[in-house]
């Protein structure tokens, strides 16, 4: 098996939405953005999959060793020899990718976040900055898209953590911030405890206006000299908030279990969006 085939793999297997987003690129995006999409994997299953953090430490210490021999042009794994050949026109470097092996080292014990703005750095390292350089690989040219992708990135990430709300509290994890929490009269516990109710919805409807917030933050953003070379990360954010309303629609039944969109409704979406943007 190659590196590239490796990659395509990893990425298809996944399901996620993120997917369906590189379908309709050129065929050197399409390698590098899957390389770098099962990167990102590998490095979030080490911490979705720890169930000894000494061991999940060293596993991301390996990693970090591996982005710097990907840096240094001798890279050993699959996944950095295919994203070899495009570091350097692609803008690929050691210190971003680091940071998302640093959000993967938060969630090895950083299971709750006071408010937004603790909660806001996790979200940076594992989303904002795989948005930046998710643009840098689709291409652009004015510095303001930079911004684009990591506001982008954040509402991926918000949209996610609303989604996997009950997937989380079943390993222990809640990322709702506290201090919304308090504010509908709830605690951690009660999300451990897949308590539902009003409280709980009004709860989650404020996370997803805040989410909302940041799409059209991230759309703002956006140089028009630019939307066309990001209509991939267009693709994604249309699946993402038609999986956020279909959410909201159902009342945030997150709790009891995952709600997703059918494959085929996505590769919609992701044609439909791909020929308007």
């Amino acid at each position: 098996m190659t590196p590239d085939e490796y990659c395509r793999q990893r990425a298809a297997a996944s399901g996620s939405s993120f997917y369906y987003s590189f379908l309709f690129l050129g065929a050197e995006k399409r390698r590098a953005i899957t390389a770098f999409y099962a990167f990102c994997r590998e490095v979030d299953d080490v911490a979705d999959e720890a169930s000894d953090i000494t061991v999940a430490r060293a596993k991301l210490a390996w990693w970090r060793t591996e982005v710097a021999n990907l840096a240094a042009g001798s890279p050993t794994h699959p996944v950095t020899r295919a994203l070899a050949p495009f570091v350097a026109p692609m803008g690929l470097d050691a210190a971003r990718m680091n940071e998302i092996i640093d959000g993967m080292e938060m969630d090895l014990t950083h299971h709750r976040y006071a408010d937004f703005e603790s909660l806001r750095v996790y979200c940076h390292r594992v989303a904002g900055v795989v948005g930046q350089l998710s643009a840098s690989i689709f291409g652009y040219r004015h510095a303001q898209t930079l911004e684009y992708a990591e506001s982008l990135g954040l509402a991926f990430q918000l949209t996610n953590i609303i989604r996997d709300v009950g997937e989380d509290a079943r390993r222990g994890r809640v990322y709702l911030p506290a201090d919304d929490l308090a504010r509908h009269g709830l605690t951690a516990q009660d999300i451990l405890a897949r308590r539902t109710g009003e409280p709980f919805r009004a709860l989650m409807a404020g996370q997803a206006e805040r989410a909302e917030r940041l799409y059209e933050e991230a759309f703002a953003k956006l140089h028009p000299e630019d939307r066309r070379s990001q209509r991939a990360g267009l693709v994604m954010a249309a699946i993402y908030r038609t999986l956020l309303a279909e959410i909201r629609r159902d009342g945030f039944p997150v709790l009891e279990g995952r709600v997703s969109l059918t494959p085929i409704r996505k590769l919609w979406i992701a044609w439909r969006t791909w020929v308007r943007a």
